[in-house]
């Protein structure tokens, strides 16, 4: 006997540093980051809030499990991370949501990234307190 082949849709988020796998299956709106779940992945509620928007927003809350890997940066490239995979996901379910997702700003990547750091330098912008004398 074969077991029932589950449909999974891929996508790929990414902010700042990070990069998020994200995989949607049809469930009960289980959310799991590198084998942890939401809750206990992200301890702020905002963080949480914006990786469940895109759901909120085509009303999708409870309709699909989501799995994800997330590698680099931080809490909140991860978060951002994982908004733009949830939303890339989502229109490969459903096409017609583009309008929706769009309008909210949920399908452009931010491209907003860390400056380097220059040398002769504390940090990208900072400088060492001059002194005349």
């Amino acid at each position: 006997m074969v077991a029932p082949k589950i449909q999974e849709f891929l996508a790929t988020g990414r902010r700042k540093t990070s990069v998020a796998s994200v995989r949607l299956s049809s469930g009960t709106g289980k959310v799991v980051i590198n084998g942890r779940p939401l809750e206990t992945y992200f301890g702020i509620e905002m963080l949480r809030a914006s990786v469940v928007f895109p759901f909120k927003i085509t009303d999708r809350v409870g309709k699909y499990d989501v799995r994800a890997n997330v590698k680099g940066g931080g809490p909140t490239g991860q978060a951002g991370a994982m908004s733009l995979g949830i939303s890339r996901a989502l229109l490969e379910v459903d096409v017609t949501l583009r309008p929706i997702l769009k309008a909210q700003g949920l399908l452009t990547r931010d491209s907003r990234m860390r400056e380097r750091k220059k040398y002769g330098q504390p940090g990208a912008r900072k400088r060492f307190q001059f002194s005349k004398r």
